[in-house]
Formats: structure tokens, sequence, C-alpha cells
């Protein structure tokens, strides 16, 4: 069978596939404990759920136009003026079917084959395969975990050239959890600002922040900026609605449009009893997502704890999102690991690691190099107090045999 070169070109999802090998395995009865998916473990808030059923009962179920319904359209533009101090119309502003299908219809309608679009890294899994089916050449720049993994303004700068097209932000981040202050952004925009550069602003974690931090986006900085910023976001992580698939973004009103014309002849428009449900989330009562961060604080501290306590192991606190993301180099550094290296054949050490844990510990892991740093692995503490203590335990154990 002959096959696009496009789709060749990419490979599937690493923490979806690690979430479906772990639920495999669940399903033959082994008790694995699983750190890969990255979705809130709590349900979705009734209030939102009852705004759905009331949707389906008075017959809101038809098609609705591709780039969502205008009361949504206007709950964004509120949401966006309430939270983040941005004023956008509803014509700068599309719904998507979930927020990795907005990056993927924003790089569509942006990116031409050649066009470079700059990616941090550790980065989320889907951004470079996504610049790659559009034709784009990912532009990985390393980060430095010294450094909060944070793109600093000289490598910015070092990574510009003609051909840029885009700069990716994504604070909180998905995996590293490292967030950029005013301050860092100011010191980025300073290159940005006087270069014909698109941002484009990945604020999905937004609401999930540590130690009393606030967020920013790069578009509060100015005028200019916010001009030449897209805002990605959605209802997903905020309001645990992954399953409900409604993401968005906000733009310029020429960039919405045709990102709805692409919408319009691949998916048309997302669920109509999502998007209903996805307006009274926005508009209701926000204390939902205050509880769940509370839960997300103490669990980040225990399992930074733990891992930290597990050889050959060192983990930073995540300053947002729900992930932790050991360096877990000094594996390789404990004596016992040398002879399983005849075992655990890859040449990814994070990938070797990762097959050693599920094995050894039955502990499911995403590794790092799927996020562009082989020296680390990913595990979300979006799930239950007691699995991240069996978890970690676990992995304490495992890797104790080894030193």
């Amino acid at each position: 069978m002959q096959f696009s070169e496009r789709i060749l070109r990419v490979k599937p999802s690493a923490t979806l596939a690690i979430t479906a090998l772990a639920n495999s395995l669940k399903a033959k009865g082994i008790d694995v404990i699983g750190f890969g998916t990255g979705e809130p473990d709590f349900d979705t808030p009734t209030f939102i759920k009852m705004a759905a059923i009331q949707a389906i009962e008075s017959g809101k179920t038809k098609y609705t136009p591709a780039g969502g319904i205008p009361e949504l359209k206007k709950a964004i533009c509120e949401k966006f003026r309430r939270d983040n101090a941005l004023d956008y119309e509803p014509s700068q502003v599309t719904v998507n079917c979930g927020g990795k299908h907005s990056f993927y219809n924003l790089i569509q309608v942006l990116i031409d084959a050649g066009d470079e679009v700059i990616i941090p890294a550790p980065y989320w899994v889907s951004y470079p395969p996504i610049v790659l089916l559009a034709g784009g050449t990912p532009v990985i720049v390393p980060t430095a975990e010294e450094n909060g993994f944070k793109l600093t303004p000289a490598q910015l700068e070092k990574a510009i050239t003609p051909r840029t097209r885009a700069v990716i932000l994504n604070s909180p981040s998905n995996p590293t959890g490292s967030t950029y202050s005013r301050a860092e952004l100011e010191s980025l925009a300073g290159i940005l600002e006087k270069r014909d550069i698109l941002i484009i602003s990945d604020d999905i974690y937004e609401s999930i922040l540590y130690d009393g931090r606030t967020f920013i986006n790069i578009a509060n900085l100015s005028e200019s900026l916010k001009k030449k910023t897209i805002v990605l976001n959605g209802v997903s992580k905020a309001y645990s609605m992954t399953g409900w698939r409604i993401g968005y973004m906000a733009a310029d009103k020429e960039i919405i449009a045709k990102a709805e014309i692409l919408q319009s002849q691949s998916t048309s428009n997302p669920t109509s009893i999502s998007q209903w449900a996805s307006v009274e989330a926005l508009l209701g009562d926000q204390g939902v997502i205050g509880d769940m961060v509370e839960a997300f604080d103490r669990r980040r501290a225990v399992i930074v704890r733990m891992l930290n306590e597990a050889p050959g192991v060192h983990c930073m606190s995540p300053e947002g999102a729900f992930y932790a993301f050991p360096n877990i180099s000094g594996v390789a550094k404990l004596p016992g690991w040398a002879k399983l290296r005849e075992k655990y054949t890859d040449p990814n050490l994070s990938s070797a690691v990762t097959a050693f844990l599920l094995e050894v510990a039955q502990v499911a892991v995403v590794p790092g190099v799927e996020f562009g740093d082989d020296n680390f692995i990913r595990l979300s503490f979006a799930t239950s107090d007691e699995n991240i203590v069996r978890g970690c335990e676990r992995i304490k154990e495992a890797l104790g045999k080894l030193a």
C-alpha cells in the first residue's frame, strides 16, 4: 500500500500510545499504575453536565456554524476579558474540536513548505508532527533544566532565520510545568516586537498554577504583540472536560476566517452539545477550578518528594500544569543498570527506563525523548493520591535494586 509522504513523516502520539498500553495490560489483569494520561481524574462538574443534558432535551443537537455557536464565541470573549484582560470580538474567535485541533488548524492555514516554526524543548509531543504535516520545519531549541526549561532571548535570537514564521510559547508547559513570568516574557518580547514573526501562545494550562503565581500572556505586554499573537486554549484541563473536545483560539480576524474555512471543509462544527456545555463552563461557577488546583498542588508535593527519594532521579518542582518531569540521567550511573542494557536495548535512555519501569515496577510513564529530551521521563499527577504513593514506591523499589 502506498501512503502519502506527509503521514510517513509522523509517529503516533506517544502519550496516547503509553496510555493505551497501560489500559491493555490492566484489561489482562495486570496491576499497572498509569502516569501517562494528561487529563484530570475529576468528574466534569455537575452544572456543566446539566447544561449538556438541557441542550439535548431542548433539541440543540443539529449542525452549528463551522466555527462555533455565537453564544460560545461571546462566552470566550467574556472569559478573555475577565481572566486575561484581553479584548476580542467574536470575529476574532473560533471554536475547534479540542486544543490539538486548534493547533492543527492554525498550522495548516499559516505554514507552507519550508517555513520554520521555533519550538522550545522539552515540548508537547504533537507540536513537531503537526508542523511536519503542513510541510513546515520544526526548529527545536533545547532549554536547560538549570534555567527552568525556559527559552532565553539569546536562544531565540540565534534560532531566527529568514524562514522563521512563528514561535511557540507554552506556559505553563507540558511536560515541564515551567511558567514564564512577566519579566521573562518581556525579555523575549524585545526580540519579537521588531520582527515579522507570529507568536503561538498555548495557554491550555493557564489556570493550573502553584505557589501564588499569576498567569500572563505575551499579548498582554503591548498592542503590537497582541496583533501577532494567536492564543490557544480550551475547556479540557480547567473544567475536566477532555472528552468533550472543545478547544478555541483567538487571533486577528483574517487568521480566524481562514481557520474557519479549513474547518468547514474538514470536521465542520464541534459537537453542538459540548458547545452549550462549554458556555456554562466559561460563564458559570469558576470555583471548581480552584478545588482541582488545590488537589493537584497537594499531589505535586508528594510526587516530587518521593521521586527525589528514588536512586538516580532528580525532580524539579513544576510551577504549573500537572506533570512531574524528573531527570533520570543518574539511572545510567547506577551499578546495576549496565547489565540491564543488554536487555533494554533501546538506544534512548528514557525509552529503556520506561520499558524497565513498566516490566519491573508495573508503572507506566512517558519517555522524555518524545518531548525532546532523553534525560527525562514524564509522569502525570492528575491521578489519585493513592496511585501516586503506590506508583512512586514501586519506582523507588525497582531503581533501588540497581543501586
